[in-house]
């Protein structure tokens, strides 16, 4: 792990190995809970929405989640943001802008 401390080690102190992590507590636990369509890149996808929607950049949440470009992180880990009200009602003014003035143009 080039210097860094294991954050959940073995009982011997070592790094514990991704399959026996997956294999003995994931595994078992998505069983337990319900939950076996949960991967940990479900984790990764929501830590990264969730991110965005604080208001962080994208620069800053590549960095937190190890990516060297932030257009990866954008394309295989932010959410899309469904349509806000704030969009909506942009479009609404922008449309009722436009209305008002054909309208006084028509009535010229």
């Amino acid at each position: 792990m080039s210097g860094r401390a294991a954050s959940v080690p073995s009982s011997t102190g070592t790094v514990r190995k991704a399959t026996n992590v997956r294999n003995r507590a994931w595994k078992p636990f998505l069983k337990r809970t319900g939950y076996e369509w949960v991967t940990f890149r479900t984790f990764r996808r929501t830590v990264a929405t969730l991110l965005d929607q604080a208001g962080l950049t994208a620069r800053q949440i590549a960095d937190i989640l190890g990516h060297s470009r932030p257009s990866m992180t954008q394309d295989v880990y932010m959410g899309r943001r469904s349509p806000g009200r704030a969009a909506a009602d942009a479009l609404g003014s922008v449309i009722s802008d436009e209305r008002e003035q054909i309208g006084a143009k028509v009535w010229r």
